[in-house]
């Protein structure tokens, strides 16, 4: 890994950890909606980083478990974390009502158990990245 992809893959995974932390001040506000959203995004940045450090580019996908999928091909240890691509749940419905048939994002997700599953799926992915970029 060339100083570049390192310092480009630190960049995404600040951003996750920042996304994560934001996630959890919204589950103390109950706006689970964005705290599911968020947790999702802070995986899919995470995963991101890694690949990045890895030289992997370009990454042309969003989805939480594609990026397992392919973070596994390169590490297989990251299939312990396959059940964070559950995070894929969230990516649209959680944004937009249309994705939600019937529903109001906002209104719909009112659970903070479910919320707060979803920070502990984002906090697994992005401790195993930090783990592995910082080694």
């Amino acid at each position: 890994m060339n100083g570049n992809e390192l310092d480009g893959a630190r960049r995404w995974l600040i951003q996750a950890e920042d996304e994560l932390e934001d996630a959890r001040l919204l589950l103390e506000a109950k706006r689970y909606y964005l705290t599911l959203y968020l947790s999702q995004q802070s995986a899919e940045k995470a995963l991101k980083a890694f690949l990045f450090s890895q030289g992997v580019k370009p990454i042309l996908t969003h989805s939480v478990s594609d990026l397992l999928n392919l973070s596994a091909e390169i590490d297989p240890s990251f299939e312990k974390l396959k059940p964070s691509g559950r995070l894929d749940d969230y990516y649209i419905p959680t944004r937009y009502p249309n994705g939600l048939p019937g529903g109001i994002p906002s209104r719909y997700y009112q659970n903070a158990d479910e919320a707060q599953r979803a920070i502990v799926l984002s906090e697994k992915v992005i401790e195993k990245v930090r783990n592995v970029i910082d080694r």
